[in-house]
């Protein structure tokens, strides 16, 4: 199981903008890319974001499903990876004075992704989750996408 904590400096319903925010899913999403709405209205429950992830020359086509909703304050969701089976993702927006103390769940469901979970998968998943609460930081905070040197900007997204 990866949990990661991040203080962001700006209040809960500014951060829930963002994570409300379809067209910022790549600025914070590490190698999220290609996004676009599905079935709902995002982040109602039930509301379905399809997107592409780069894994090197490897690409996934995984849709995420809000499962939970309760603006400025939860969000959870199922993520659906192929083969790799599902995950759950869950955010929790906490306030911390004027700012928002985020943390942030992620474990397997089902699939192949919960039979191969162990420590050394753990460990990855935790970079990659500093990286993408520092993103999803210096989007609240600063309004744009982190500049990042070993990374590629991410496009902007469509809705369909």
């Amino acid at each position: 199981m990866a949990v990661r904590h991040r203080l962001i400096r700006k209040p809960p319903e500014d951060v829930w903008a963002v994570l409300a925010d379809v067209e910022r899913y790549g600025d914070w999403v590490v190698g999220a890319s290609q996004a676009e709405t599905g079935e709902g209205t995002w982040p109602e429950p039930g509301a379905a974001l399809r997107y592409r992830i780069k894994l090197g020359p490897f690409a996934l086509h995984n849709q995420t499903v809000v499962r939970r909703s309760e603006p400025d304050t939860v969000l959870e969701l199922e993520v659906f990876s192929g083969p790799l089976g599902t995950a759950r993702i869950a955010m929790e927006l906490r306030p911390w004075g004027e700012d928002t103390l985020l943390i942030f769940d992620e474990h397997p469901l089902r699939g192949a992704g919960g039979v191969l979970h162990n420590g050394l998968l753990d460990a990855a998943q935790q970079v990659r989750h500093r990286a993408m609460l520092r993103r999803l930081a210096r989007v609240c905070e600063d309004g744009e996408p982190p500049a990042h040197h070993l990374l590629p900007p991410w496009p902007r997204h469509r809705r369909v």
